[in-house]
């Protein structure tokens, strides 16, 4: 796969490139008539769709969005749930889990582009990665304990990393929707525009983004991963790891030599 061309993962998931755009790739979440409800053959195309990114040298931002009008993301599919037995809850919970996971360790940058609901899994989806931009339209939230399970896509663990531990109980424990203005005002989304305009200043922000060096945005990304919530000796070690393995690269070699040139990189991309 290259980030030019486009790739549908199942029924419910597309991976398109944008001329013009270099290495970037959307990440689309395509099933409309569900307002994209996460079923287990959607998450299983997330999931391969995902692991087909993270193989892809090529892509040095990946942008998720919504092909839905009203909707990022309304969650799981409860209606598939319903007809669930305990046996077979257990049974989907690894597919379900790769999902989230997929998206969370994607190794190059990540944008969320959310418009309309994005709630439980479908915010725990954006809370998955890096940036989040959203539109006046969104409203997020983790409703699960009022269907009486819990954020299990990664919420109760990322939302206190986003918001702080007591901002993060009082959002889960209530269950409550956030429009976008208080979203953003509480750090639950990034950068808010122009009604309309979600996805597309997120692939402008993932285009500026993808004009910096691929090495140097992984081993930023790795660091900032792997050093959050340690204690700050142990993160300046994983960040000094990250540096070790950019110091002596192509990209580094390039970009000093660029800036000395006064010319625009040509990364090697290694």
């Amino acid at each position: 796969m290259t980030v030019t061309s486009e790739q549908r993962f199942g029924e419910f998931v597309v991976v398109r490139g944008h001329e013009g755009l270099e290495h970037v790739a959307e990440l689309v979440l395509d099933r409309p008539r569900a307002m994209n409800a996460v079923s287990t053959d959607m998450a299983r195309s997330i999931g391969a769709a995902c692991d087909a990114l993270a193989a892809d040298r090529d892509v040095r931002v990946t942008v998720l969005t919504s092909s839905h009008e009203r909707a990022f993301c309304v969650g799981a599919d409860l209606k598939e749930r319903n007809s669930f037995t305990d046996a077979d809850l257990v049974r989907q919970r690894p597919t379900a889990r790769a999902a989230y996971t997929g998206v969370l360790e994607l190794p190059m940058p990540t944008v969320a582009a959310v418009h309309g609901f994005a709630l439980g899994g479908g915010f725990e989806l954006a809370l998955s990665c890096d940036l989040i931009v959203a539109d006046p339209t969104a409203v997020v939230g983790l409703p699960e304990v009022s269907v009486g399970v819990i954020p299990g896509g990664g919420g109760t663990q990322l939302l206190p990393r986003r918001v702080g531990a007591a901002r993060a109980a009082e959002l889960i424990f209530s269950a409550r929707r956030v429009p976008a203005a208080e979203a953003r005002e509480l750090g639950l989304v990034d950068e808010l525009v122009g009604e309309g305009e979600d996805r597309t200043e997120a692939l402008a922000l993932a285009g500026r983004i993808a004009a910096n060096s691929p090495v140097g945005l992984r081993a930023a990304k790795r660091a900032l991963r792997l050093g959050h919530g340690l204690d700050l000796r142990a993160g300046l070690e994983v960040e000094d790891s990250a540096w070790r393995s950019v110091a002596f690269s192509g990209d580094r070699a390039e970009g000093v030599a660029a800036f000395n040139e006064k010319r625009k990189a040509n990364w090697p991309g290694e």
